[in-house]
């Protein structure tokens, strides 16, 4: 797909190699919302391999990036994999961020919509993703967007 033009000069496109030293800001930001900075920091191995997966055409992740005025001021991450539940594929939104001098200004909609497209340009029907119970803020974009399935998350990591 093109890269997508957005309202207020924001456009939606396909990250590139190039975009590494302006979208690791960017992933630093989306992981200190979730409290993963400093002693609590993702190991520079997960970051590293992140990145990598979005250009290895063995993995089943991509990412789309939000840019305006030259900047990167958004990004999303997702993933497509098999359902118990269903036929075809279905996609998962794994993460979500905007820089905050750009929330409310279409940032996260335009990325959610680019993920949405990119799945149907894939034949995937479902695009789905979780957040947390108080991200209030992002809850109330969310709402307009998708269908809030009352899904509760339980995670349990070994040791």
């Amino acid at each position: 797909m093109a890269d997508t033009p957005i309202a207020s000069g924001i456009k939606v496109r396909a990250v590139v190699p190039a975009d590494e030293a302006r979208w690791r800001p960017l992933w630093d930001g989306y992981n200190a919302f979730y409290g993963r900075s400093g002693s609590a920091a993702l190991p520079e191995a997960i970051t590293e391999a992140t990145w990598n997966r979005f250009f290895d055409d063995s993995e089943p992740m991509y990412a789309l990036v939000a840019e305006a005025e030259g900047s990167l001021v958004g990004f999303t991450h997702y993933l497509f994999h098999r359902s118990t539940t269903r036929m075809a594929l279905v996609c998962y939104l794994h993460d979500l961020f905007t820089v905050p001098m750009a929330r409310g200004r279409g940032v996260a909609r335009a990325l959610i919509d680019g993920v949405y497209q990119r799945a149907a340009d894939a034949g995937v029907p479902r695009v789905y993703w979780q957040t947390q119970e108080n991200n209030t803020d992002a809850r109330h974009l969310y709402d307009k967007v998708a269908k809030f399935q009352g899904f509760i998350v339980y995670s349990h990591d070994q040791a």
